[in-house]
């Protein structure tokens, strides 16, 4: 009977992994949805082949050597076990649930460079990023023990539930240095400094895409509990899918609320970054707040979200075209940072730590790689063919064939 009841356990555990997983995976069309909608329409093919490619080459990547460097100490395609000893769930399905948050990590790049790189570039950066880059800095924050000799943040009272610093801030890091390697979209500054305003093709898209992010947020956010099979867990279950929603709600309201002060209007593009970044401010520490602390931690990260997307823009002349930076980056670390309010064994000073070393990291490794990349086959598209959209350069094909691309 006894054994019976494990088994049981272990199916039900290993079951909600691969489900919690498969909306994870989801979040790729999401991300794929909301870029297409806030580029330009000569530019959408492009950014979605970006994005069907980046989870190919994460996936494989990961598989080949990210996970084991991870996880394991580095032993290239050595295998992952089905039952690892004393496990509660199948090894390949942590596998497919860790392999998805790769490759969030690295849609996040895709949607701060679009517009102007090379798609070739792009995928030569995704492999190294999702092989090298972020295994390491996520050996030394979710891996329990030391990777080749090197130190654990756990030890110094780092927490980070689900990946507000670990994917988010890492994705925006290297997004970060990939844009300031690239330079700013051709028109996008005058010669005053003064910024333009480059609109999105297709705001219903867009608007689609950050509700299919939010609904893979419950995998991504649910899935970190990392069991299901007993009371215990599956009402931390719940707890985390009710503070993710809150979270989520209370940042598109705050966004709302503070352009309509600032500007007059209800600005659409805020409240679907309002909704991300409470979405990312939560994902940290989904698991201790109470549902209106949830709520206010998601509303903090809408302010953020809106404040930081006009100083980046208008300030550090960082052009963005979908607000990825701020989003995942600074709205990440507004997460990493929460955690303590509501969880008294994390430390502000652990956090802290934390955040520093992903970012170092991170934007350290991807700058010294974009500029690389940029010196070997270049990163850039030529005025002409950015002027006439990367669709037909880097694809040979438009998104909207019918309509004028220019």
């Amino acid at each position: 009977m006894e054994n019976a009841i494990i088994e049981m356990q272990f199916a039900l555990d290993t079951f909600y992994f691969l489900v919690m997983g498969a909306l994870v995976m989801w979040m790729a069309a999401g991300f794929s949805m909301l870029e297409a909608g806030l580029v330009r329409s000569k530019n959408t093919t492009e950014i979605l082949t970006k994005n069907i490619g980046l989870f190919a080459i994460a996936c494989t990547t990961y598989m080949i050597y990210g996970y084991d460097l991870m996880y394991g100490g580095g032993v290239m395609l050595e295998g992952i076990e089905t039952v690892a000893k004393d496990a509660t769930y199948a090894k390949p399905s942590d596998f497919f649930f860790q392999v998805v948050f790769v490759a969030t990590a690295m849609s996040i790049v895709s949607g701060a460079v679009a517009e102007r790189m090379k798609l070739f570039s792009f995928f030569v950066f995704a492999v190294i990023f999702t092989a090298v880059i972020y295994p390491m800095e996520g050996a030394w924050t979710w891996n329990s023990e030391a990777v080749f000799g090197l130190f654990t943040l756990g030890d110094y009272g780092f927490s980070d539930f689900a990946g507000s610093g670990i994917v988010h801030m890492a994705g925006a890091a290297a997004a970060l240095a990939g844009v300031i390697v690239l330079g700013a979209r051709r028109g996008k500054y005058n010669k005053d400094g003064s910024s333009n305003a480059i609109p999105g093709a297709n705001m219903p898209m867009a608007t689609l895409g950050t509700f299919i992010l939010w609904m893979g947020w419950f995998g991504f956010n649910g899935g970190s509990v990392l069991a299901m099979a007993s009371k215990e867990s599956a009402n931390a279950v719940a707890m985390v899918f009710l503070n993710t929603n809150a979270a989520a709600a209370g940042g598109v309201i705050a966004a709302l609320l503070l352009v309509k002060i600032l500007w007059g209007k209800a600005d659409l593009t805020m409240a679907l970054n309002g909704a991300l970044a409470g979405l990312v401010a939560i994902t940290a520490g989904p698991d201790t707040p109470s549902a209106l602390e949830a709520t206010l931690i998601g509303a903090v990260g809408g302010v953020i979200v809106v404040f930081s997307i006009s100083a980046l823009d208008s300030i550090f002349k960082i052009d963005d075209p979908v607000g990825a930076i701020s989003v995942h980056g600074v709205v990440g670390l507004w997460g990493l940072l929460a955690v303590p309010l509501t969880n008294e064994s994390v430390s502000f000073s652990g956090q802290l730590l934390g955040a520093a070393t992903i970012f170092i990291w991170v934007f350290g490794t991807s700058l010294a790689l974009w500029l690389i990349i940029k010196a070997v086959m270049g990163v850039r598209v030529s005025e002409e063919e950015e002027a006439e959209g990367v669709d037909l350069s880097e694809c040979g094909l438009h998104a909207y064939p019918e309509f004028t691309t220019k």
